[in-house]
């Protein structure tokens, strides 16, 4: 599949997150991922969660994925994790599939994916 660049999708996506993230100061980084998968037209967006992890990531890629008409899946590590994420996303009005698993297993068991957030996980590679 070739993703194409939309800057309308990017420009909407970036508003909303703005608009939902309002309660989160200095949300930067979510905005630009969020607005890099809409602007790509993800269909599969994929992310790693864990918990106590901030949600301002996960609300940005939800935002992406009702404009793109997407997938969001969220891959925790346990049970718990899916239920805080669950309870959690549900106070922004949010749904997103949740997968508990380790995310290499689930990865390699779903289709396609347009864009995968492991912000967290490589903040290290990314010098930080």
């Amino acid at each position: 599949m070739k993703l194409v660049w939309s800057p309308e999708m990017a420009a909407k996506a970036f508003m909303d997150t703005v608009k939902s993230c309002e309660v989160y100061q200095g949300s930067s980084v979510t905005e630009l991922i969020s607005t890099m998968a809409a602007g790509w037209n993800a269909t599969l967006i994929v992310e790693t969660w864990c918990r106590g992890d901030m949600l301002t990531t996960s609300i940005g890629l939800a935002v992406a994925s009702t404009h793109t008409c997407g997938r969001h899946v969220c891959i925790v590590p346990d049970e718990d994790s899916g239920t805080e994420y669950v309870a959690s996303m549900a106070k922004y009005g949010m749904s997103p599939e949740v997968i508990v698993g380790d995310p290499e297993t689930v990865v390699n068991e779903l289709d396609v994916i347009d864009f995968w957030s492991l912000i967290r996980e490589n903040m290290s590679l990314l010098g930080f």
